[in-house]
């Protein structure tokens, strides 16, 4: 049977709404998997007819107790040609002004993650896949999370977590050619490239570029280091090829630019041998992104949030797909903002390929 997901419509004043509707009526991804959407059915009706989209929801009750009842009622709307939707928040979200940051819009976006948590966490789905919400607006709520990975991972009890960016090898390949043409040297990519794509987990996250030395400890790059390790077994990867970028550039110098390299990093790397498969590092990030593209890595250890973000967002913008690693569920979403600037405009449709990827990985992470 294909997996349950639920998806979330994150803050429905963005690009959520059209980019779900525009994915769940791809032959693609009814293909591999059963979806429930997590909102406001009048919102996905209100894209529906901005958007010319059609879309057929069936409305669901909360589930109980009763798993096997609730993931039969799925099932059985997608045996009518139903989307089956939940909405576990009040009419007060629809008043909420479109394509604006909104009180009305965060608390909603808050309650629809938070419902897809308990889905997945009782297996009433198998999965959760989530459209992206505004921090500002879930600020205004009163939830005072820096955003969905945060909340993931306090609602389900972890302190080892990470977010993944995760490049599929589709996305990879037009780039290993061009830099193959442009290179004097013929092997600049590699041939061994494993099929897994390149993911680059972040030790830290959403903080400013000042806190990052100070938050970056031995045992939290240890721990990234190992759920990077994990990950890339877990989607079999055989390879496993990890590299742990440096902090400071030219790693450091021997000590010229700073010494978190030789006091934090290579201390955290060591460490890991005798349990991870292969590890490499510190290196330099503006030479490691590029091996790491030409196929010589698998995974990518990322110091702070833009040392991973800017090269896969250069490279797979419209593919790339954010993974919550050390859940107890599967998280899986776009890499895509609300996009309010151009949300809720027919003239500027939103590409909704990071969704229709996020779906897909999140269905094959289900299946593993």
């Amino acid at each position: 049977m294909k997996p349950i997901i639920a998806i979330t419509s994150g803050d429905i004043a963005g690009i959520g709404p059209e980019v779900i509707l525009r994915s769940i009526t791809q032959p693609t991804t009814s293909s591999v998997c059963y979806p429930v959407l997590i909102g406001h059915p009048q919102a996905f009706h209100e894209a529906a007819d901005v958007f010319g989209l059609t879309v057929s929801l069936q409305e669901l009750m909360t589930p109980k107790a009763d798993t096997s009842r609730f993931r039969a009622e799925v099932v059985s709307a997608a045996t009518n040609h139903k989307i089956p939707c939940l909405n576990p928040f009040t009419d007060v979200v629809l008043a909420a002004p479109r394509s604006r940051v909104s009180r009305e819009a965060g608390d909603a976006a808050f309650h629809y993650l938070d419902t897809a948590i308990t889905l997945a966490k009782q297996a009433d789905v198998d999965a959760i896949v989530t459209a992206p919400l505004n921090k500002e607006a879930l600020h205004l709520a009163g939830h005072h999370f820096p955003g969905h990975t945060e909340i993931l991972a306090e609602r389900c009890g972890v302190a080892e977590f990470a977010m993944l960016l995760h490049l599929p090898e589709s996305a990879l390949t037009a780039w290993r050619q061009l830099i193959l043409q442009l290179s004097a040297d013929s092997t600049s990519a590699n041939s061994a490239a494993a099929s897994c794509g390149l993911s680059i987990a972040h030790v830290t996250l959403h903080t400013s570029v000042k806190s990052v030395p100070q938050l970056l400890t031995t045992d939290s790059i240890v721990g990234k280091i190992r759920l990077m390790d994990n990950f890339l077994q877990h989607i079999q990867c055989k390879r496993r090829a990890i590299a742990v970028c440096a902090l400071n550039p030219h790693g450091g110098e021997n000590g010229l630019f700073g010494d978190e390299e030789s006091r934090l990093i290579r201390p955290a790397i060591d460490a890991c041998r005798s349990v991870v498969k292969s590890v490499i590092g510190p290196l330099p990030v503006d030479t490691l992104i590029r091996r790491a593209v030409c196929g010589e890595f698998d995974g990518v250890v990322a110091m702070y949030h833009d040392q991973g973000h800017i090269p896969v967002k250069l490279i797979g913008f419209d593919s790339a797909v954010n993974i919550t690693l050390g859940l107890p569920i599967i998280r899986t979403s776009p890499t895509h903002g609300t996009a309010f600037d151009r949300a809720w405009n027919p003239r500027t449709p939103a590409n909704a390929a990071g969704m229709v990827e996020a779906i897909r990985m999140a269905a094959a992470l289900a299946k593993c």
